[in-house]
C-alpha cells in the first residue's frame, strides 16, 4: 500500500476537518517521566480530538523494554474506542514535541493503517496558527479498526547488532546519553556497538517542528543513511518520530528498534559502547 505524506500542516487539518468525512483525531501528549497527560488533554484540545494513552493503549507492559509492542487486541480495542476506521483518514497530535504524536503514527502503520499522519509542529503549532481548541471529554463513535501486524519493519535486539554492524543503527538519543556519560533513566548508560548518534534535537528547527525534507536527507545522507537503517533510543518513543522523519526524507523502509535501550541492556552479555564514536 502506497504511504501517504507522514505530516499535515495545521491549516490543511483544519480544512479537512470541516469536510463532510473528517479525519479521526488522536491526542497523545505525553512526556517523560510524568507519562501521558489527559489533563491537558482536558484543559484544551483539537475539536473532536479522542485521547490515547502512550503508556496504556500504545505500548505493552514493561519488558522486555519500557514501551514494547502492544498486544495487537488490546491496540485494535483502543483504536476503536477513539473512533478509528481503517478506511478513514487519521492524525495523530501532542503538544509538539513530536515524541506520542509519532509513536501513534508509527504504530497505526505497522498495524496495517494506511492513511496516518502526524501534525506538523502539534498543539503548539496548532495554537500559533490561532486554531480553535474546546475543552472536556471526547467520546467518538466505535470505530471498525483490524489491528493487522507488519506494517512497518521492525528490529529486534539480533537485528538491531546485525544493522550496526553491517547497515546503519541511529541512536537518537541526546550526546551525552549515547556517550555514557550519563543515563537519567535506565541502569546502564551508553550505547549500543557500531551504532551512531543522530539526536532528535538536531531534526528539528528552532520552532520545534521537523526541519524541510531536502534538509533532513542531507543530514540523514551525512550519517550514511541508505536502504538498510534504522532507529532506537530509549525505549521505542524518541525513535519513531526518527522513523517519521526519515520517511518524510525519502527513506520510507526504515526499521524501528521497539524494545531499543531498555531492552538491549536487559541482556548482560550484550556489549554495551561508550564514548563518542559508534
Amino acid at each position: 500500500m502506497e504511504r501517504v505524506t507522514p505530516l499535515i500542516a495545521p491549516e490543511e487539518l483544519a480544512a479537512a476537518l470541516a469536510a463532510e468525512r473528517p479525519p479521526v483525531v488522536l491526542d497523545v501528549r505525553w512526556a517523560l517521566p510524568a507519562g501521558a497527560d489527559r489533563d491537558a488533554w482536558l484543559a484544551g484540545h483539537i475539536p473532536g480530538a479522542a485521547f490515547a494513552d502512550l503508556d496504556r493503549d500504545l505500548a505493552g507492559p514493561p519488558g522486555p523494554g519500557r514501551h514494547p509492542l502492544p498486544d495487537p487486541a488490546v491496540f485494535e480495542a483502543a483504536m476503536r474506542r477513539c473512533g478509528v476506521d481503517g478506511d478513514r483518514p487519521v492524525v495523530t497530535c501532542d503538544g509538539g514535541d513530536m515524541m506520542g504524536a509519532s509513536r501513534a503514527w508509527w504504530l497505526l502503520g505497522y498495524f496495517g493503517h494506511g492513511d496516518v499522519r502526524a501534525l506538523d509542529g502539534g498543539l503548539a503549532a496548532w495554537t500559533a496558527a490561532g486554531l480553535p481548541l474546546e475543552t472536556g471529554e471526547v467520546t467518538p463513535a466505535p470505530g471498525g479498526f483490524t489491528a493487522r501486524p507488519g506494517g512497518r519493519a521492525v528490529l529486534d535486539a539480533a537485528g538491531a547488532a546485525g544493522l550496526a554492524a553491517d547497515g546503519v543503527l541511529l541512536d537518537v538519543r541526546a550526546a551525552a546519553r549515547y556517550r555514557g556519560e550519563e543515563e537519567p533513566i535506565d541502569p546502564v548508560a551508553g550505547h549500543i556497538p557500531g551504532a551512531r548518534n543522530a539526536p532528535l534535537a538536531d531534526l528539528t528547527g528552532a520552532d520545534g517542528r521537523l526541519l524541510p525534507a531536502p534538509e533532513l536527507r542531507r543530514r540523514f545522507e551525512a550519517l550514511g543513511a541508505g536502504s538498510d537503517i534504522g532507529a532506537y533510543c530509549g525505549s521505542g518513543v524518541g525513535a519513531a518520530a526518527t522513523v517519521l522523519a526519515l520517511e518524510l526524507a525519502g527513506f520510507p523502509a526504515a526499521a524501528l528498534y521497539v524494545g531499543s535501550w531498555s531492552d538491549w541492556i536487559t541482556d548482560p552479555q550484550r556489549p554495551v559502547g561508550t564514548g563518542p564514536n559508534p
